[in-house]
């Protein structure tokens, strides 16, 4: 069977030799006779499953030592309340960038707990740029910055003199990398929090990897339900009740893939050359338009638009055939996207242009 290139946003692609390993085991792990997805989240074998994913992961993102990681369900989109509840009393204050919708969906649940300040932006449900730093009003008595690091609907990214610029104010960061964690190197140390859900860079839906700094941990409101409290999850190995123990699984696969292949410096490099591969085509193009503005491009979801709109849908309809899937933009956005994960080869990239340059010749 042929594999397709699956671009979509998530649940995204995920390395095929990660999905061959997990077949190949998925009725007999590790000589055990079961599924790991049968097995006792609190049995030995297990255990050992769920703190060599842990290790790898601390590795692969040089994770400092007073830092937490914890293993959540929900998603990120649960972290949204988490984070204020965590970190803040009623009556409290903290900023965050409104940079896209799902900067938007946090700020909406944010404010049900906490007094929120729109650093800058807010004025375009899909902005196409960060608002320059010149625009930027920040709280003094902020308890945290809170920023999407790449709007995946969009991609709209942060870049590294933006995110220094917000470092600077001394405040905990808390950023949502959902869509761009591990596709290039961070320092963690720079961070208060970083949360990611799991279905683009890491592994399957279900599943939300929270990195925190010990001291942000244990102050959690009174009325923070007991699995919204991140000390729960500290204390307890993210166990106090029945993880996701299989997509922990195909996770701890994920970062035992990426250590293989040289870490995240080397995926980094990849990820560079594809994305750079991608826009420098459409930028050439006089079919295909991307209008986010170039320095704020994300490296792992590239949008477009077709000149003429009335294509689209045929420009789906046979992408699709040529085995190339879920090219749809969001439909808060509309146009198309291609998202270009770490599992996403070079190749795909590669047939991906072929195919739009082809369309564009015989749709001119």
């Amino acid at each position: 069977m042929t594999r397709a290139y699956n671009f979509s946003a998530g649940p995204a692609m995920l390395p095929e030799v990660v999905m061959r390993k997990a077949s190949e085991e998925f009725l007999n792990w590790n000589h055990t006779g079961m599924s790991v997805m049968e097995m006792s989240h609190r049995s030995k074998e297990y255990m050992q499953v769920a703190q060599q994913m842990e290790a790898d992961l601390r590795e692969v993102m040089e994770i400092p030592d007073n830092y937490k990681v914890l293993f959540i369900h929900g998603g990120a989109s649960l972290q949204f309340a988490a984070i204020p509840l965590n970190l803040t009393q009623e009556g409290d204050t903290v900023d965050y960038f409104n940079t896209g919708v799902w900067s938007t969906k946090a700020i909406k649940e944010a404010s049900r707990y906490v007094n929120v300040n729109v650093v800058a932006g807010g004025e375009s449900a899909n902005p196409t740029a960060i608002p320059d730093r010149s625009e930027w009003k920040f709280s003094p008595d902020a308890k945290y910055i809170h920023l999407c690091a790449n709007e995946t609907i969009t991609g709209l990214e942060f870049q590294e003199d933006d995110l220094e610029a917000v470092f600077a104010q001394g405040k905990p960061v808390i950023a949502d990398m959902s869509s761009n964690i591990m596709c290039r190197k961070i320092d963690v140390s720079k961070y208060g929090m970083i949360y990611a859900g799991a279905q683009k860079n890491i592994g399957p839906a279900g599943l939300a990897i929270v990195i925190v700094r010990e001291d942000l941990v244990g102050q959690a409101r009174e009325m923070t339900p007991t699995l919204m409290n991140w000390q729960v999850y500290a204390d307890n190995e993210s166990m106090f009740n029945t993880p996701a123990t299989f997509a922990w699984y195909l996770a701890g696969l994920v970062f035992a893939w990426i250590k293989e292949i040289g870490g995240v410096s080397e995926i980094a490099k990849i990820n560079q050359v594809k994305a750079q591969k991608l826009y420098e085509y459409i930028d050439s193009s006089d079919f295909y338009h991307n209008s986010i503005v170039p320095h704020n491009r994300s490296w792992m979801n590239v949008t477009f638009s077709l000149k003429d709109s009335d294509l689209d849908a045929k420009f789906l309809e046979e992408s699709k055939s040529a085995g190339l899937l879920s090219l749809k933009g969001h439909k808060a956005f509309g146009g198309m996207r291609a998202s270009i994960y770490n599992a996403m080869p070079e190749s795909g990239v590669d047939a991906l242009i072929e195919f739009m340059r082809k369309f564009a010749a015989e749709n001119a």
